[in-house]
């Protein structure tokens, strides 16, 4: 999506604009031109130049090994954990694929581990508060922090984790009794400044810069409100005047005022057999198109006096009753008892009749919100709802998906319940009336804050509404830490070149039983220090390490992993990999505790050197030794599949789930 960067071509996604802005200023610097449509994975560049943006992923790919690295270094005073953590990484099949393609994924772990890393520097100046070092980590924290949650929503997760990192700190501050209060309100203001009013002001210059870099229509539009669409040069509603009020003869496009609720459209498909009743679908389309266009007619008049251009112009009131004509299909805005597709108890709403003759059911109310009887109707800037004359409901959009045989567009119901909610009200944007003067939409401009919250409103609701699309390989959060399934990222049959994002099988186990160990390790160190057992001075320090830098890095594992048990859309195997990151360095620091702790109970030093050596040693070949029989993953496999005998990953597909 950075090619709309470089064209200034307005579009819409589910993630905040900074990944897709940081991908397009490399294109832009290394020469690319934004011509290249990046339909599929594996599609031939050609002659695009695409090796800057690639370039600057995998660069910032590489970059976790260090971060991590001084992470568990910083954590664990250890320098072979940190060792093992940086070889975990940098073996590991599934951090490499991701980081030579052109993906957010190594952009946002970038920031995310930025952040971590910023935070445990931070902590580690807690003894020299308000030096420059101290300062340094604490702003780069907030930076960090406003870069993740710039790249994808998922960054919040790490937000969360600094915050109850600060909260700690502030609560240990708090009863420090040699601490002055006035001292602990400027440590808060601090945190404050460094870690909420900095991160929120450069999250805000991203959108600013975002909202002024795409200012040309494109395909993300329809998303969006008609006063925002107003703006966007090449758009139907940019620097065009248009007439003000409504009237009969009027062709108009209605827009549900509903976060990405769509217009109102219609087509030649019926309803499907055994879905209400067979007739033309009503729906709400997120695009521009001519079936979104109606024509405004009395509900007891034909259309021979409104196409006369002598004849006089009637103004559209509140609680008048009119006719809505599908311009394309000339059949009217039509509702019944039947139920709604998907919305139970709703009813369901259809185009019906032939060239605008129709029936009572065609009938509908237009009333504004806030207005009283008789006043005009005043096109983009009114809230107009329509109810159904002969059953009392009211037309909406629901904002659920209809299946393959609806196009996959927005559900449009008659709802009986008259609940006031944007889904039931509608504005008029698009208005065509040779005899009426028009008027400039200048006068609509939204202000930046508006704007700001709409484009959250509608990125969360796309979110949340996410579908997966044909022959596409989606997986529940519980196949993520046991490796289950991976992705194919090209190449389908024996004579593709194929790349297949799967982990290090034997990293990735090694990851869950770390886990495991570790909460064997933690409750045994807790019972020893409660019962009072007494340690040795080196003890103490590995069962510091233990419970508060690995205590640190498990909550940023669950941080990460458990609220995708909690979200209703659809998932994929790439969204494990920020909470493998944790679960990487909560293995070097778990595996250099456990050996340390076997060597202090050996008595010659030199047994225990061998011990704690051996062990290292065994953990990083058993790494660097799977890393080899499993390469052809990342950098790519030809020839039969893995479950031929004669291809050279026979033997390698260990679990049946895997597809390469």
């Amino acid at each position: 999506m950075g090619s709309y960067y470089i064209n200034r071509t307005f579009f819409f996604d589910v993630h905040p604009p900074l990944g897709k802005m940081l991908i397009g200023l490399a294109g832009y610097l290394s020469g690319y031109d934004g011509t290249f449509p990046f339909q599929k994975p594996g599609d031939r560049y050609e002659r695009h130049n695409y090796m800057g943006m690639r370039g600057f992923c995998a660069f910032l790919g590489s970059c976790l090994v260090p971060f991590a690295y001084l992470t568990v270094l910083e954590l664990s005073k250890s320098l072979p954990a940190a060792l093992l953590t940086a070889f975990i990484l940098i073996f590991d099949t599934g951090c490499i694929t991701l980081s030579q393609y052109i993906l957010l994924d190594p952009i946002l772990m970038f920031f995310l581990m930025g952040a971590v890393l910023s935070m445990v520097k931070s902590n580690s100046c807690a003894d020299r508060p308000f030096s420059a070092s101290w300062w340094f980590w604490l702003s780069l924290t907030g930076v960090n922090l406003a870069g993740a949650t710039g790249v994808k929503f998922v960054g919040l997760f790490v937000v969360l984790l600094v915050g109850l990192n600060t909260i700690y700190d502030l609560w240990d501050l708090l009863g420090n009794l040699s601490l002055s209060l006035v001292m602990f309100g400027k440590h808060l203001l601090a945190r404050v400044l460094c870690l909420i009013l900095l991160p929120l002001a450069l999250y805000t210059a991203m959108f600013a810069v975002h909202f002024t870099v795409l200012n040309k229509s494109g395909p993300g539009d329809g998303f969006f409100s008609s006063a925002f669409q107003s703006q966007l040069i090449g758009n139907n509603l940019h620097n065009v005047s248009v007439p003000e009020h409504l009237a009969y003869g009027s062709v108009v496009t209605m827009k549900n005022l509903r976060m990405a609720g769509g217009y109102l459209h219609s087509h030649w498909h019926l309803y499907p057999e055994g879905i209400g009743a067979r007739q033309q679908q009503v729906t709400a389309y997120l695009h521009k198109d001519s079936n979104n266009l109606w024509i405004v007619k009395k509900h007891d008049s034909g259309t021979a006096d409104l196409s006369d251009p002598s004849s006089p112009v009637e103004f559209v009131r509140h609680g008048d009753i009119i006719r809505l004509e599908h311009k394309e299909t000339s059949r009217n805005l039509h509702s019944h008892q039947h139920e709604a597709p998907l919305t139970r108890k709703h009813f369901q709403v259809t185009g019906y009749g032939i060239n605008g003759t129709g029936d009572s059911n065609d009938f509908w109310r237009i009333e504004v919100v806030g207005r009283k009887t008789g006043k005009l109707i005043k096109v983009l800037r009114s809230q107009v709802r329509l109810t159904h004359v002969a059953t009392g409901c009211i037309l909406g959009s629901s904002g659920k998906t209809l299946p393959k045989w609806g196009w996959e567009q927005v559900e449009v119901t008659c709802t009986p319940y008259l609940k006031e909610t944007p889904n039931s009200l509608w504005n008029f944007e698009d208005h065509i009336n040779p005899k009426l003067p028009n008027i400039s939409l200048d006068v609509l401009k939204p202000s930046f804050a508006e704007i700001l919250l709409e484009s959250h409103m509608v990125m969360i609701r796309g979110n949340s509404g996410l579908k997966p699309k044909d022959n596409e390989v989606t997986s529940k959060p519980w196949h993520w830490p046991i490796n289950y399934q991976g992705l194919r990222f090209s190449g389908v049959n024996e004579t593709d070149y194929r790349v297949y994002l799967l982990g290090n099988p034997v990293i990735w186990w090694l990851n869950l039983v770390t886990i495991g160990l570790y909460l064997l390790i933690t409750v045994s160190t807790a019972v020893a220090l409660k019962r009072g057992v007494q340690l040795t001075s080196e003890l103490k320090e590995l069962s510091r390490v233990v419970l508060r830098g690995g205590g640190q890095i498990t909550l940023g594992w669950l941080l990460h992993y458990l609220p995708f048990f909690m979200m209703g859309r659809v998932l994929y195997f790439h969204h494990y990999f920020p909470a493998m990151l944790f679960s990487s360095m909560l293995t070097g620091i778990t595996w250099d505790t456990l050996l340390k702790f076997c060597a202090a109970f050996l008595s010659p030093s030199t047994t225990a050197r061998k011990v704690y050596g051996g062990g290292f040693l065994a953990l990083v070949l058993l790494i660097v030794y799977s890393f080899y029989l499993f390469h052809p993953l990342s950098y790519g496999m030809i020839g039969p599949m893995a479950s031929d005998p004669s291809s050279p990953m026979a033997g390698l597909r260990w679990m049946d789930s895997w597809e390469f």
